[in-house]
């Protein structure tokens, strides 16, 4: 090989490499996502308890079972913010989903590990998820637009969408604001 190409070669690699490290990052601490979503005051957080029936539900929608045996959430006049992991190839991928009623308003990474994958952080792709809403077999009620070279990804955001939806359902809407 030419003195030429192994430059050429040298240069590729450092441009896909340090664009696979760009994906990976912090963009948002959960504690900024909160308090930009509840406007600087957020309130206490709440525990869901995956027993039962929500388990059930829980480890269909998430095609594994997903771990620990609660979810911290936080509520107010209907409208919850949700922070969940999901593994997308190899590593977690920390989202904050915000439902309103039966809908979600707002999905945003927080922080994405993966060396690939990481567009599913900008808007053109989590704002197809406002609106959604769930269905009764827990599927999301519209299609969302894959990712080439992101598909573990964009199933990480879907099962979490869908996971947030159903844990609202249960949650927020059936709480009288005098429940733990």
């Amino acid at each position: 090989m030419t003195r030429s190409r192994l430059m050429l070669c040298a240069w590729l690699l450092a441009v896909f490499a340090t664009g696979s490290a760009q994906a990976r990052g912090v963009y948002q601490t959960p504690e900024a996502f909160l308090d930009e979503i509840f406007k600087g005051a957020p309130p206490q957080p709440r525990v869901v308890w995956l027993l039962g029936d929500i388990r059930e539900a829980t480890d269909e929608i998430m095609g594994h079972h997903y771990p620990g045996l609660r979810i911290r959430y936080w509520s107010k006049d209907n409208r919850s913010a949700w922070i969940l992991d999901e593994v997308g190839k190899e590593r977690p991928i920390t989202t904050g989903l915000v439902i309103n009623e039966n809908a979600i308003e707002l999905v945003r990474v927080l922080e994405f590990r993966e060396s690939r994958g990481g567009e599913v952080r900008y808007p053109f792709f989590t704002d197809q998820f406002k609106g959604t809403s769930l269905t009764d077999d827990y599927k999301i009620d519209r299609h969302i637009d894959g990712i080439s070279g992101a598909t573990l990804s964009v199933r990480a955001l879907k099962k979490l969408a869908r996971l947030a939806l159903y844990l609202h359902s249960k949650t927020v809407l059936s709480d009288d604001d005098t429940s733990q």
